[in-house]
């Protein structure tokens, strides 16, 4: 098959096949490569839905099927599957501000903008991110631009084990979290805010290896639909995220086999 920029290789497709949905009523439903290769290329692309290339077939079916698999969350259960081979002792987790398209800031009926705030950069979303020691994502939430990092991170600590670390910056240096991070026997190396008093333990040299979580920000900000929000609602913009962190995955472990 002669692929195209931006299509899924035979490895990625391989490890893909076997995780998607496989009960379907009523007509067979359209190859499930070319429309994912239609759903990544917009990923990819940024560029509206209607114009993805029509080698990828009606660009409503790519709409359809991204749609009807993130309420199904199975662009979460592959990230998670996909993640699942690593059994690291270290963790980080940071978050990056991305900015809301205009088309994408409309509000609800209620007035109620979902996960998007406002902060120096204007209307902005938070992706928060939890990833492992070679820089790969293994969790990933949501907030508002202007929303405290500390809040989110509690949503994020599932993947701590016993005996683990966790590196974060200042931002992350709250009593509560750190009490969250102990109860799930893991180490919490976040340099202390310059006002504490009592200081808990803290390793320069780890905090090093900090900067590798910079890289996966920067790694999924490749994808233009995630640098720039065109998704009104949050859970469609959360499902590219976890498209984009999947492809990581894939093109990371594909280059190490």
């Amino acid at each position: 098959m002669l692929m195209a920029r931006f299509d899924l290789t035979d490895f990625e497709w391989s490890v893909i096949q076997p995780l998607l949905p496989t009960k379907v009523r009523g007509v067979k439903r359209v190859d499930d490569r070319r429309v994912l290769n239609g759903i990544f290329w917009r990923l990819r692309t940024g560029a509206p839905w209607a114009d993805i290339p029509s080698r990828h077939g009606p660009h409503t079916t790519c709409v359809n099927r991204f749609n009807r698999w993130r309420k199904a969350g199975v662009s979460k259960r592959i990230l998670e599957a996909v993640s699942q081979a690593y059994a690291g002792d270290i963790q980080m987790i940071d978050s990056s501000s991305i900015r809301v398209h205009q088309h994408a800031a409309t509000p609800k009926k209620d007035g109620r903008f979902r996960c998007m705030g406002r902060s120096r950069g204007g209307l902005t979303t938070k992706v928060h991110a939890m990833v492992n020691a070679n820089g790969l994502p293994i969790g990933l939430v949501l907030s508002e631009g202007q929303a405290c990092d500390g809040r989110s991170a509690h949503l994020m600590l599932d993947s701590l084990t016993p005996g683990s670390v966790l590196l974060a910056d200042r931002a992350y240096d709250a009593d509560r979290l750190r009490a969250a991070i102990a109860d799930k026997g893991a180490f919490a190396n976040i340099p202390p805010m310059p006002q504490r008093v009592r200081r808990s333990d803290f390793s320069p040299i780890l905090y090093r290896y900090r900067n590798l979580i910079e890289y996966v920000f920067s790694k999924i900000k490749h994808f233009r639909a995630v640098t720039t929000r065109y998704d009104k609602q949050d859970d469609n913009f959360l499902a590219s995220v976890q498209l984009a962190s999947i492809i990581i995955w894939l093109r990371h472990n594909e280059s190490v086999t």
